[in-house]
C-alpha cells in the first residue's frame, strides 16, 4: 500500500523493482530499495511507525556442557525435550553432520508450522525439521559458523569427536533430543538487516521455543535494530532470544546487543586447557599454549629468531617474521615476536613456529607445529636462542590438562557497561566460548593443510551464545509455560558467582556470573517482566511514540504516570550509574519476585560484597503461601557511601530459603 503511494512521485522504479521483502507472519513491515526522498516521504505517511536503513551485521563441544554440570546423568524430561525447537539465525548448517542426525528422535512436533525450504540437495529430517534461506541459493553452511552454533545449542550426541585425536569426547548440545530450525541470513559479505527481520518473522510464526543469533552490528537504538525488534516480538510470544555481546576486547563500553529483553552472553574458559610445551637444547621445558596435533617425536631442530634470520628488513618487521624478511629458516623452528604469524615461516620452509602472546586464552591450530609462549616463558626462550652458540629445540604434541582457574572471561569478549541503557547490566551471563569443539562445514577454512573436517575448534562470544540457548531450551523442558523473562531470570539468578580478582572488569566482564544449567531449572524465585514494562521504560528515554510502536507491534501511548525508570525495571540484576553531582543521593531499586518453588516458603535476604557500599533491604523476609504468589521489596544504597566510589563497585543480594539461593548482583559505577 505504502510503496504504491510512492509510485507517482518517482519514475525510478516500480513497486515490483523496489520491494525486497515483505514481513507479515509475526509483525507487519517490508524491506525496499528507496531513494532518500522516497524514504522521507514514506516516513511521513500515516500508519508508518518507523523507516530505517538496512545494515550488515557480522558473525561474532566435547567438554563445555560437562564443565557446566549438564551431563548424561543430569535430570531430563525427554517427552518435553523432543518437542522443544531451537531456531538458529546464522549462516546455515551442514545437514549431513552427525550432530544433526535424527537417530533416537521421535516424530516432528505437532506444533511445528514451518517448512523445509533449504534449496537444492538440502534434506531435513526429524532433527533438522525446518530450513529457510534469505541469502544465496541454499541454507547449507559454507564456512562452519552456523553448523558450530546450531550443534552447540541443540546437536545430537556424537561420540568419539576430536580434531586429529585432540580433545576426544562426546559432542552434544543443551537439548540433544530437541529440534533445530535453520534460518540462513549470512553470506561472506555479512548478515543483512532485512534478512534478519525476515528470519525472526518466520521463526516466531513457525513455532520455535528459543532463538540463538550469534551476530552483532555495534550499538544501535532498539527501535532501528532488527535483532532488538525481532526479539521483542519473539519475547511477547514466550520465545527466549540469546545473543553474543561481541568480540571487541576488554576495553569498557564496547558490548553490543544491549536490549533488556535479550540474554546477552559473554565468553569464558572451561576447565580444559591445551598445553603445547617447547624444549630447548639444554633440556629445559617451557609451557606453551596451542592445539598442536603434529608429532615431531622429540627431535631437536635448529632455532632461528626472526630478527637474526633477516638482513633485508627493519628490525621491527624482522622480529615479527614479516613477509619477505626470512632468509635462512628452511628446516628450522622459527621464533617470532608476534602472536599470529605462521604462514610466512611455513612458506619459507620452517618446520615449526614459536610465537609470543600476551594473552593465551584462545590458542588455535596451525598448518605446521606451533605454540605460543607468554611474556615470561617467551623472554626466557628467546634469551636462550640469542645466547646459545647452537640453539636447538622442539615443539611437543598438545596435552590436555585441567585448568583450575576456570572460568575466566576471555580477553576478546566485549565488556560493559551498557551504553544504551546505563542502569541495565550487560552482559547478562557468561558461558563457555574458548576452544569449543563442535560441528563444522567441510567447506569451511581450517588451519589444517589440505584437510576438511566435520568438527573443529572455534572461539568467540558466538560460541558462548548458543550454550545459553541450549540451557534456555533445557530450562523450558521443565517449564514450557514460563515467560521469556522468567527463563532469563532463572539463568541469571542461579549463575555461579565469578571471581573479580581474575576478571578486572568484574560484572562488566561476566554479568551475573557463569551459567549453571541444572540449578537454573529450580530457581525458587523469578523476576518476571511484562511487555508493557519494557515499553514504559522506553518512555523514560527519547524514543518517539512511533519508535516504541515499532517494538510493541501496535499503538502505545506513554504517560507520565506509567513511565518506568531503568532502575525500577524488574531486572534480575541491579545497576546504577552515578556522577559526582549525584553521589549524595540514595539509590533505590524496586523489585517483585514470583514464587516458583515450594508452595509455602520463607526467604531471607543476605547481602555480601564491597564494604564501601551501605545497602539495606526492606523487607528482609519474604513469606509465600502458594506458587506464583508475588512479593515486592526495595533495595537502597546509601548516598553517603557513594562518595567513596570510583570505577565499578559491586555487592550482591541473595534471597535464600535454605534450599534455593536467588542471587542478584548490585553494581554501582561512575
Amino acid at each position: 500500500m505504502w510503496l504504491k503511494s510512492l509510485e507517482p512521485a518517482t519514475c525510478n522504479s516500480s513497486v515490483e523493482d523496489s520491494l525486497v521483502r515483505n514481513y507479515g507472519r509475526s509483525f507487519n513491515g517490508f524491506a525496499a530499495k528507496l531513494t532518500e526522498s522516497e524514504r522521507d516521504n514514506l516516513a511521513g505517511m500515516e500508519g508508518v511507525v518507523s523507516v530505517f536503513p538496512s545494515t550488515f551485521y557480522k558473525l561474532l563441544t566435547t567438554r563445555s556442557y560437562e564443565f557446566m554440570g549438564l551431563g548424561d546423568k543430569s535430570k531430563q524430561v525427554p517427552e518435553v525435550e523432543t518437542n522443544t525447537i531451537v531456531g538458529v539465525i546464522d549462516g546455515g548448517i551442514w545437514p549431513e553432520s552427525k550432530s544433526f542426525s535424527d537417530e533416537g528422535i521421535g516424530p516432528i512436533p505437532k506444533k511445528w508450522k514451518g517448512t523445509c525450504a533449504g534449496g537444492t540437495n538440502y534434506t531435513c529430517n526429524k532433527k533438522v525439521i525446518g530450513a529457510r534461506h534469505y541469502v544465496q541459493d541454499s541454507a547449507r553452511d559454507d564456512d562452519g559458523h552456523g553448523s558450530h552454533t546450531a550443534s552447540t545449542a541443540a546437536g545430537n550426541k556424537v561420540k568419539g569427536v576430536s580434531v586429529n585425536g585432540v580433545a576426544k569426547g562426546t559432542a552434544r548440545g543443551g537439548v540433544p533430543l530437541g529440534r533445530v530450525a535453520v534460518y540462513k541470513v549470512c553470506e561472506p559479505a555479512g548478515c543483512n538487516a532485512e534478512g534478519i527481520l525476515a528470519a525472526f518473522d518466520d521463526a516466531i510464526a513457525d513455532g520455535v521455543d528459543v532463538i540463538t543469533i550469534s551476530m552483532g552490528g555495534g550499538v544501535t537504538k532498539v527501535d532501528v535494530d532488527p535483532i532488538a525488534i525481532g526479539s521483542f516480538h519473539a519475547m511477547t510470544k514466550g520465545i527466549v532470544t540469546t545473543v553474543a555481546v561481541g568480540n571487541d576486547g576488554s576495553k569498557l563500553g564496547l558490548a553490543s546487543n544491549l536490549a533488556p529483553w535479550l540474554i546477552s552472553v559473554a565468553a569464558g574458559t572451561t576447565d580444559r586447557r591445551f598445553v603445547t610445551d617447547v624444549v630447548n637444547g639444554d633440556g629445559k621445558t617451557l609451557h606453551g599454549r596451542s592445539i598442536n596435533d603434529f608429532d615431531l617425536k622429540g627431535k631437536k631442530y635448529q632455532l632461528a629468531y626472526g630478527k637474526t634470520a633477516s638482513n633485508n628488513c627493519t628490525e621491527e618487521l624482522a622480529r615479527g617474521c614479516a613477509s619477505g624478511c626470512l632468509n635462512t629458516v628452511q628446516g628450522k623452528i622459527v621464533v617470532c615476536d608476534v602472536p599470529d604469524n605462521v604462514m610466512e615461516p611455513k612458506s619459507m620452509g620452517a618446520v615449526g613456529v614459536i610465537l609470543h602472546v600476551t594473552d593465551v586464552d584462545s590458542p588455535g591450530l596451525g598448518p605446521i607445529p606451533v605454540t605460543t609462549l607468554d611474556d615470561t616463558n617467551y623472554d626466557a626462550f628467546r634469551s636462550y636462542v640469542l645466547t646459545s652458540p647452537n640453539p636447538q629445540g622442539t615443539i611437543l604434541k598438545t596435552e590436555t590438562v585441567k585448568d583450575n582457574n576456570a572460568p575466566i572471561v576471555a580477553s576478546y569478549s566485549s565488556r560493559g557497561p551498557n551504553t544504551l541503557f546505563s542502569d541495565i547490566l550487560k552482559p547478562d551471563i557468561t558461558a563457555p566460548g574458548v576452544n569449543i569443539l563442535a560441528a563444522y562445514s567441510p567447506l569451511g577454512q581450517t588451519a589444517l593443510p589440505g584437510q576438511s573436517v566435520d568438527y573443529y575448534f572455534m572461539s568467540g562470544t558466538s560460541m558462548a551464545c548458543p550454550h545459553v540457548a541450549g540451557v534456555a531450551a533445557y530450562v523450558k523442558t521443565f517449564h514450557p509455560d514460563w515467560s521469556a523473562s522468567a527463563v532469563k531470570s532463572a539463568i541469571m539468578t542461579t549463575a555461579w558467582a565469578m571471581n573479580a580478582s581474575k576478571n578486572a572488569e568484574g560484572e562488566f566482564a561476566y554479568g551475573s556470573g557463569h551459567v549453571n544449567p541444572t540449578v537454573a531449572v529450580d530457581p525458587g524465585l523469578v523476576y518476571d517482566i511484562a511487555k508493557e514494562d519494557y515499553l514504559n521504560m522506553l518512555c523514560s528515554f527519547d524514543y518517539s511514540a512511533k519508535g516504541i510502536s515499532t517494538l510493541g507491534g501496535g499503538d502505545f501511548t506513554c504517560s507520565e504516570k506509567s513511565k518506568l525508570t531503568m532502575r525500577n525495571l524488574n531486572y534480575p540484576s541491579m545497576t546504577a550509574k552515578v556522577s559526582a553531582s549525584s553521589s549524595s543521593s540514595d539509590i533505590t531499586f524496586s523489585r517483585t519476585v514470583t514464587n516458583v518453588g515450594r508452595n509455602i516458603s520463607t526467604y531471607k535476604a543476605k547481602l555480601t560484597g564491597n564494604p564501601k557500599l551501605s545497602i539495606t533491604v526492606e523487607p528482609q523476609t519474604l513469606s509465600f503461601k502458594s506458587s506464583w504468589e508475588k512479593k515486592s521489596f526495595t533495595v537502597t544504597v546509601s548516598g553517603k557511601s557513594l562518595a567513596q566510589i570510583s570505577g565499578i563497585v559491586s555487592a550482591s543480594l541473595v534471597w535464600s530459603d535454605g534450599t534455593h539461593n536467588v542471587r542478584s548482583p548490585i553494581v554501582v559505577y561512575t
